[in-house]
């Protein structure tokens, strides 16, 4: 992880800019008093009247030059957080990418959305205006004392017990505020995660009329998260009054213990005066010190919660040399692969090999282990044994993204963005896919059949994850998505599975044509693999039967169940063209 201090650093020269203008709007500000002090000693008292003029003209200089350093000043710091939290928020996200899928298994997407978005406009915060005032608070306080001391040794000795007070209780206040900030973090990210579900899967909740139990469960969260900001108020308003009173109680005694020095002579009627004005001066940091002890606070949790992001590592790793193909023709190996996950077997010594061209057929009951052998082949997950070859290189020596890229997949759960059809076709190679192409595989994925009706056609913008469209349009669109990229390898994981008979007929009719591209596809209709160069069946993670279409029906085994109760009890024959 990057860390603040990197941020920072990098950033040195106007940070230096930043605080330079402070300490020249604190100074001018605390030259002030000085000027008063000369107006109440020279020109009421002394009678110097000819000094005004030059005194007023002083305070009207200080006031136009302390603007515009704090102009300065500000505009800078906010530009600074800006940039930080935009470069924190890229890092953060870029690492988030670069984790393998085992890290998005365990993670809730509520999580990874609070972390981006809420705890960096935090920090955000904490490195910007709240780190402004506390280095403001220091040079400005810094300053005062320096002024008192000069002025009176003896009276400045009561606003330095007061800031110590005062900074014994920010401390207390910081390590309360610091354990309330890390609970509000966790509950805000599990917030975030039931409304993210919740507004995400609405139609299934209303279908099954859950709404009653997802907003009980949703109020649980709010009413948990309602408590810990209550907990914080109760800590900051349980510690804020002693802030206030000190700062009402500090020009009072400043006064009386002055008039009794001006009293006695030691000092004069204009000291006293810039005394007071200092120790005015010197209330609204310890004002401050409680309000920016509660907001920087926040900051250091956030940045805590972002720190145990940084500190996971991608569990998939490329080699340091990894070896790059010149092409990738799409000859696929598994041999004696093995995986399992939690202590749980899910694939056992699996081995087959398709070489380039050729289709490969899966199918098995839910839970055999198909989807599995998809992602260890794109590398989602490494096997625990054996060997997953592409052109007869290992995966694991190859270069991951060439790895990926070489494969087109559509997907069970079919993703799509809230944009145009066109572009979401374009999906995989944006740049480099014309409109031309995406009419064509639109065409072989019979996109084209309900695309062309629409008002906009290839440009009509469809809703968030596909709103508005069926299920079979949303796999159709998948299916032209994988055609497009024209990759050597393309990988259909049960994705014809609400597609009517027709239209399967009309993609797998397109599949025989695609020249040149490994097939693997998964699927539990025997319509969809019968024309596979070979079929595996799966059953608890190891292969149970294997080899052509009629082959596997003469062998009256688990492929022939699974026809029979498609097609009907007919003998080894041919039903409906199978």
């Amino acid at each position: 992880m990057k860390k603040l201090s990197a941020y920072i650093w990098k950033n040195k020269l106007r940070y230096i800019l930043a605080i330079g203008s402070m300490i020249l709007a604190v100074s001018l500000d605390l030259m002030s008093p000085q000027l008063t002090k000369h107006i109440i000693d020279d020109v009421i008292v002394g009678g110097q009247i000819g000094k005004l003029k030059y005194l007023l003209a002083g305070i009207l200089a200080i006031g136009v030059g302390r603007a515009v350093f704090q102009y300065i000043k500000e505009y800078t710091f906010d530009c600074l957080g800006s940039d930080i939290a935009s470069s924190m928020r890229k890092d953060l996200f870029i690492h988030t990418q670069k984790l393998s899928q085992d890290f998005f298994d365990r993670t809730d997407t509520g999580e990874l959305m609070s972390r981006i978005k809420d705890d960096v406009d935090k920090i955000w915060d904490g490195l910007s205006y709240v780190s402004m005032l506390l280095i403001e608070v220091v040079i400005h306080t810094s300053i005062v004392l320096f002024c008192m001391y000069t002025t009176n040794v003896k009276l400045a000795i009561i606003p330095t017990v007061a800031m110590i007070f005062c900074g014994c209780i920010a401390l207390i206040m910081e390590r309360k505020l610091g354990a309330v900030y890390e609970e509000i973090s966790e509950e805000n990210a599990e917030l975030n995660t039931v409304a993210e579900e919740n507004l995400a899967g609405v139609r299934t909740v209303k279908a099954f009329a859950r709404e009653k139990y997802e907003i009980e469960k949703f109020l649980n969260h709010n009413n948990r998260y309602y408590e810990l900001n209550m907990k914080q108020s109760k800590v900051f308003v349980k510690y804020y009054p002693y802030f206030s009173v000190v700062t009402k109680i500090l020009p009072l005694l400043t006064l009386l213990a002055g008039g009794k020095i001006v009293i006695d002579g030691r000092m004069s009627l204009g000291q006293l005066a810039a005394m007071v004005e200092y120790s005015n001066n010197i209330v609204w940091p310890m004002e401050m010190l409680g309000w920016l002890t509660n907001s920087f606070s926040s900051a250091i949790a956030s940045n805590r919660k972002l720190k145990k992001i940084y500190n996971e590592v991608p569990t998939i790793k490329e080699k340091e040399n990894p070896i790059i193909l010149d092409e990738v023709k799409g000859k696929i190996t598994f041999d004696h692969v093995a995986y399992g996950k939690e202590g749980k077997h899910i694939l056992r010594d699996v081995s087959f090999e398709v070489q380039p061209g050729e289709t490969l057929g899966i199918m098995g009951e839910t839970g055999s282990g198909k989807s599995t052998i998809i992602n260890l082949m794109s590398r989602f997950y490494d096997a625990d044994k054996g060997k997953i070859c592409l052109d007869d290189v290992d995966i694991r020596d190859m270069k991951l993204s060439q790895v990926r890229e070489s494969i087109s997949q559509v997907m069970q759960d079919v993703f799509l963005f809230s944009d145009t059809i066109a572009e979401n076709i374009k999906l995989g190679k944006k740049d480099y896919i014309s409109e031309e192409e995406v009419e064509i595989a639109s065409n072989n994925a019979q996109v084209s059949e309900f695309a062309t009706k629409m008002k906009n056609k290839y440009n009509t913008v469809i809703g968030e994850r596909g709103v508005g469209l069926s299920g079979g349009q949303k796999q159709r669109i998948s299916i032209a998505r994988a055609f497009a990229k024209k990759n050597p390898i393309l990988i259909l994981d049960d994705s014809t599975s609400a597609l009517d008979m027709e239209t399967e007929q009309q993609i797998q009719e397109a599949l025989r044509k695609l020249d040149g591209v490994t097939k693997v596809i998964i699927a539990h209709r025997i319509s969809a693999v019968k024309n596979a160069d070979e079929i595996i069946i799966l059953k608890d993670g190891i292969i149970a039967e294997r080899g052509k279409h009629q082959q596997l029906l003469e062998k009256h085994g688990l492929y022939y169940e699974t026809y029979q109760s498609q097609y009907g009890d007919v003998e080894g024959g041919e039903v409906n063209g199978l």
